[in-house]
């Protein structure tokens, strides 16, 4: 990856770029200390100490949730309507239609997906503001006021992924929740290498050991994501000579790439958010209540556990079923003139595609439930707390991992021009 940066500050397009996308994380990262107007700070801060469900926010956002400035909300009501809007895709008839009628329908659809992002960022600050009692006047204005600036925060972030997806390297929105989760990181790490050097000096090392454990740990579970996403299962097709007019097309051999974990981080934020909605919501209506479900269900007991890799293995085979389709792949294979070698055309070739399938999409959704729930089993065998969630893990290397492909891709474009001229 630093040798393809090397590679990339030597081009003066590419230098341009990468100045243009650090430029814009920088405007980022300094709106992020900006604070909403009619907040109270210290009824806030005591507020979220009560709610797991927001530390997730909170780590996708680099701690601007916790500080409530006006990016509090950060991309993640884009990241919720863009899945709200493939999801709606999929089951209206004629969004999915405008889907697929080319570049003009999926500009509507990126149209809409903006307006849902503004609006469900204004009704999302507002409810969380008075869910929260973060008001400094809880009056209709002063909810009306933050929950106005939340939502421009949110449109002004997507707004800058926009721009570094058009004029940056690309994967605007990606690397501004990557901004987020490495400065949070960041933060703990500073915190821990502070703490170590202070035992240093007192002559005491009783945190060494955990810490080379954590060290340890992460390194394994950072290289074990990054070989996972770079992963991918090749189907073989060959296609049949055919004549068309004058010129014969076909005779060769390719294959179709499936990556082995093509649900991504989704079904470890829907996963999460369900084993933690009911404990926020317990929280509002019965404090004994919600003492009970954190002793019994909460993070880091053997029953969330469980439950929560269930849940990751479902939300993984949902995810492939509405996203993946085998009749569709073998058609377009049929269509073209080709076959998959040894396997008949036709309904063969669908049960031979959903058999790989299926075995794919077990292997990733073991893989996502063990990386998310490493951290709650070390503390829960060692009592060894890791800074960092599976799904931030996840997200920050396969961000840094489609970057560094997109920067080699740009190379090797550039490296054929050149060739070519």
């Amino acid at each position: 990856m630093f040798e393809t940066l090397k590679n990339a500050w030597k081009i003066k397009d590419l230098r341009k770029k990468l100045l243009y996308t650090l430029g814009m994380l920088l405007v980022y990262r300094l709106l992020c200390f900006i604070p909403t107007p009619g907040v109270d700070a210290s009824q806030l801060a005591e507020q979220l100490n009560r709610y797991s469900l927001l530390d997730y926010i909170s780590w996708m956002t680099g701690a601007n949730f916790s500080n409530w400035t006006i990016m509090a909300m950060g991309i993640t009501p884009y990241i919720n309507s863009s899945i709200i809007m493939q999801l709606l895709c999929v089951a209206i008839p004629s969004l999915e239609q405008l889907n697929k009628s080319g570049e003009e329908g999926r500009k509507k659809i990126a149209q809409i997906t903006r307006y849902l992002t503004v609006g469900l960022g204004f009704v999302q600050a507002i409810a969380l503001t008075y869910g929260l009692k973060a008001s400094a006047n809880p009056g209709f204005f002063n909810y009306l006021t933050i929950g106005f600036c939340l939502a421009a925060g949110t449109a002004l972030a997507m707004w800058i992924g926009e721009r570094i997806t058009e004029n940056g390297i690309g994967n605007g929105v990606s690397l501004l929740i990557f901004a987020g989760i490495v400065s949070r990181f960041a933060t703990v790490l500073a915190s821990r290498v502070r703490s170590l050097f202070t035992e240093m000096f007192s002559g005491t090392f009783s945190s060494l050991p955990g810490s080379l454990a954590i060290l340890i740990i992460s390194l394994a579970m950072i290289v074990g994501v990054v070989l996972v996403d770079m992963a991918e299962r090749r189907i073989p097709v060959q296609y049949a000579k055919r004549m068309v007019g004058r010129k014969m097309y076909g005779g060769q051999s390719t294959h179709i790439p499936i990556k082995l974990n093509a649900s991504g981080v989704l079904p470890l934020i829907f996963a999460s958010a369900i084993m933690q909605f009911p404990e926020t919501i317990l929280q509002f209506i019965s404090t004994k209540a919600a003492n009970w479900w954190s002793d019994t269900l909460g993070s880091g007991t053997w029953w969330y556990i469980a439950i929560n890799a269930l849940l990751i293995l479902g939300f993984t085979f949902f995810y492939s079923s509405i996203t993946f389709n085998p009749k569709e792949m073998a058609e377009n294979i049929q269509n073209n003139g080709g076959l998959i070698p040894g396997i008949r055309q036709g309904k063969a070739t669908v049960d031979y595609i959903t058999r790989i399938n299926h075995r794919i999409t077990l292997f990733g959704a073991i893989f996502l439930a063990v990386l998310a729930l490493v951290p709650n089993i070390v503390y829960k065998v060692s009592g060894v707390y890791l800074a960092f969630a599976g799904s931030s893990l996840l997200i920050a290397v396969s961000v840094a991992v489609e970057t560094a492909r997109t920067l080699e891709s740009q190379l090797l474009m550039r490296h054929y021009r050149g060739f070519l001229k």
